[in-house]
């Protein structure tokens, strides 16, 4: 992009924007209309925490300020122009009762979870609406889809119609009409976009398509300057994937919660009190003999680390209980002693300093997990106290799995500009979710600190599956590198998928041998 160019852009991100009301005012209005934040950022494509981020002291720009500021105009139009009710009548679908606060909706509205239900994931409605699957009225919407609970009432009235090759969508607003516009036609309602119980599998790798595409046409085909410009978009566009992934999705987060001490750095250079448990490990003696290496690179190290227990909402504290398999967080324990020193390295990573410390999720599971019966190779850690949330593994796995086919398909086009351009999206994601005044959409550090865990952990498990093969280990080192001798091959798949490892080096150690001498070349890249 030349010096114009970037001027040009500036310049129309600061060219006139529709009129929006105060933070308060916005929030209001929809729980006026009994909407709950999840509906709205559904209809405008957003995530629920964007929504509120929009109603507490952030401002959507370009084409979503537009189309938010048509939603508030015309919610703000509707209850301008609606007529009292009658006495004794119940008040409409869409309004509140004057004296009733919005926080004490009736049960039925929109915004209440149906009884037994998890969270917002059913939503009763005062109005039915068609069903996904028989199109027969439905009181409930499951997840963001509209559906019968009792498959008895899901059967259709009569022969179902042709699927059309495309959902509907809702008609835009012309974008030369102004906003104010909005407030002339409260009665008019655009028609309801077509619900679908799955997303297009392709929806969100396409744009990870359409941004090379868009690069490399910007840039005349020219492959160097096309990468280094999407790696300097990776955070915004990652956090665009993953509004997308997040669609009509179960669980709601908190994206800026408050977060406790051992959370915030101790000075302005140092580091917080989070110890993830990074493997830093070489075997100290060798059996005799001359023992070909090989260094194994373990692919996608923090993508496969996406699919990890991550907390929803704000951190709380607790003390001396067990751990809840329904929660993760942080954890204060004291570790247990570790006699395997000599064949595997210690699960919490080289540690200098006895006593307790704080671990993640992913740390405490492991160490839980080897002190079960069926590894039985320590003792279980004493659990002090906590900061915890209700947590799901899944809350990412959707963003996961469009990176990881973005990937496959460009190792298996050689497309290296999409390839770096993902690895950019999911290792910047992962890196500026906690430290970064890069990414304001998401500020989690403890999300940051369980997902490099995760990577460590997932690393530790691969030292010790290769162990139980009978193959010796050698090293195990951050995230994604492994040395062992023997034949890996019949334990680990070769490749460049995120199930496989590749060669990334093989040198001869032990007796008679400098140790770690290359003695081939670097193997496959």
């Amino acid at each position: 992009m030349s010096d114009f160019d970037a001027i040009d852009s500036l310049l129309a991100a600061v060219g006139p924007q529709a009129e929006l009301p105060a933070p308060e005012q916005r929030r209001e209005l929809r729980e006026r209309a009994r909407l709950s934040k999840a509906q709205v950022a559904r209809a405008l494509g957003v995530s629920p925490s964007t929504v509120a981020g929009w109603e507490k002291d952030r401002n959507p720009v370009g084409e979503l300020r537009t189309r938010y500021a048509y939603l508030l105009d015309g919610l703000a139009a509707k209850f301008a122009t609606e007529t009292e009710p009658e006495p004794g009548a119940a008040p409409g679908p869409g309004v509140a009762p004057a004296a009733e606060p919005a926080e004490q909706a009736a049960p039925g509205s929109p915004t209440e979870p149906a009884e037994g239900g998890d969270g917002d994931e059913v939503e009763i409605l005062t109005v039915p609406e068609p069903c996904v699957l028989c199109g027969r009225p439905a009181k409930h919407r499951v997840e963001g889809f509209t559906q019968h609970l009792d498959p008895a009432d899901c059967q259709p009235t009569a022969p179902a119609a042709p699927a059309p090759a495309k959902p509907v969508n809702t008609p835009a607003r012309p974008e030369a009409a102004p906003a104010a516009q909005a407030s002339t036609r409260p009665s008019e309602r655009s028609p309801r976009p077509a619900r679908r119980a799955f997303q297009e599998p392709s929806g969100p790798v396409d744009l990870i398509g359409q941004a090379v595409q868009a690069a490399l046409a910007e840039h005349h085909g020219d492959v160097d300057a096309a990468t280094a410009a999407l790696l300097k978009k990776a955070i915004p566009d990652a956090m665009r994937l993953l509004d997308e992934t997040r669609k009509g999705a179960r669980y709601d987060i908190v994206a800026h919660p408050w977060i406790p001490d051992i959370l915030k750095k101790q000075t302005s250079r140092g580091a917080d009190q989070i110890w993830e448990a990074r493997p830093k490990w070489t075997r100290h003696e060798l059996p005799p003999g001359r023992h070909e290496v090989t260094a194994l690179d373990i692919n996608g190290a923090y993508l496969s680390a996406l699919k990890t227990h991550l907390p929803l909402g704000r951190l709380e504290h607790s003390t001396g209980l067990a751990h809840d398999r329904r929660r993760a967080g942080l954890y204060l324990i004291t570790p247990p002693a570790w006699e395997h020193e000599a064949v595997l390295p210690n699960p919490i990573g080289n540690r200098d300093e006895p006593g307790p410390l704080w671990v993640t999720e992913p740390t405490l599971r492991l160490l839980l997990r080897l002190s079960g019966p069926k590894h039985g190779l320590c003792e279980p850690p004493e659990i002090h106290e906590s900061y915890t949330s209700g947590a799901t593994e899944n809350l990412l796995e959707k963003f996961r799995i469009a990176l990881k086919d973005a990937r496959d398909a460009a190792i298996e086009q050689d497309d290296e500009v999409t390839l770096e351009y993902v690895k950019a999206m999911y290792a910047k994601f992962v890196s500026t979710m906690g430290e970064s005044n890069y990414n304001r959409e998401l500020y989690r550090p403890d999300w940051m600190h369980i997902i490099r865990s995760q990577a460590f952990a997932n690393l530790w498990l691969k030292a010790l599956k290769a162990h139980d093969e009978g193959l010796m280990v050698v090293r195990a080192m951050g995230t994604d590198e492994l040395h062992i001798t023997g034949d890996w091959r019949r334990v680990f798949p070769e490749g460049r998928g995120v199930t496989e490892v590749k060669v990334k080096d093989t040198y001869t150690a032990g007796t008679d041998a400098t140790d770690h001498t290359e003695t081939a070349g670097e193997g496959q890249q």
